[in-house]
């Protein structure tokens, strides 16, 4: 019998660069002339990237999130959300297209996309996404930025300056629990029982930020580790026999953790 090797390592690169390649060609065709339009295709393809692996359970739109605040409906509407993804057994109360807004019983998670994130509208970014991630009234769901591009390829300076972000969000900091900017910079937020803070006395936890870029090797998995954790928290984390799938790296990820940022009190 042949025996067949994979390379799940490989096939989750190839995620990335599928990602840069689309996301690139209409770049080639307008240039400069409206950022805007790309932006709004960049999330398009975002978007059907993921709608590849989603169960059939979930779908993945854009919109808004509606909240009843007590009982004498006051009602509260979030910002414009990149990526919706929900459940569909449940109906929403708007759907157009991909255009949708429900309220949060489906709401399973919610993403911000960006071309390039700089770092002077890191803070503001990160501030409208824990607005929004607050409308779902559960801090364990995935709350996500996608950047395609760093700011800079000098990736230790992009790196110094969000960890002096990152440090000031508080107690706001476990509504962001994942980032990616760029295929080599992955940002996790790790709750303090989950022993991945080095027994730091915060009760808000820490960010492990991964960079998979030093002087011997690059391994573009930012992309691919963003939507593995997106699947596995989707499904509950039920899909333990396929770590060696969606975490391909020999010997975990923590070896290539570049900082630990904690979340001050």
């Amino acid at each position: 019998m042949n025996q067949r090797y994979l390379n799940p390592e490989k096939f989750q690169e190839s995620i990335t660069k599928e990602l840069n390649v689309v996301s690139n060609r209409v770049r080639n065709l307008i240039g400069d002339a409206n950022w805007g339009d790309e932006g709004r295709y960049k999330e398009a393809v975002l978007k059907n990237v993921i709608r590849r692996f989603l169960p059939s359970n979930l779908s993945i739109g854009s919109g808004f999130i509606v909240r009843s605040r007590d009982s004498s409906n006051n009602i509260s509407i979030s910002k414009q959300i990149d990526i919706i993804i929900y459940e569909n057994t449940i109906p929403v109360l708007f759907s157009e297209g991909d255009l949708i807004i429900t309220t949060n019983e489906n709401v399973k998670a919610i993403i911000e996309v960006k071309t390039k994130i700089y770092n002077n509208q890191f803070e503001k970014i990160l501030n409208t996404t824990i607005e929004n991630a607050k409308f779902m009234e559960d801090f364990n769901k995935f709350n996500g930025v996608f950047s395609f591009e760093p700011e800079t390829e000098d990736l230790d300076l992009q790196i110094n300056k969000i960890k002096e972000v990152l440090k000031i969000l508080g107690e706001d900091g476990k509504y962001i629990n994942h980032i990616s900017i760029g295929p080599y910079i992955f940002i996790k937020y790790w709750k303090k029982d989950e022993n991945m803070c080095n027994n730091y006395n915060s009760h808000f936890g820490c960010y492990g930020i991964y960079k998979f870029r030093n002087n011997n090797e690059s391994k573009q998995l930012s992309f691919s580790y963003f939507i593995s954790n997106l699947l596995y928290l989707l499904t509950n984390k039920r899909l333990n026999k396929r770590l060696w799938y969606l975490f391909p790296i020999k010997g975990g990820k923590e070896q290539y953790r570049f900082e630990t940022v904690f979340l001050k009190e």
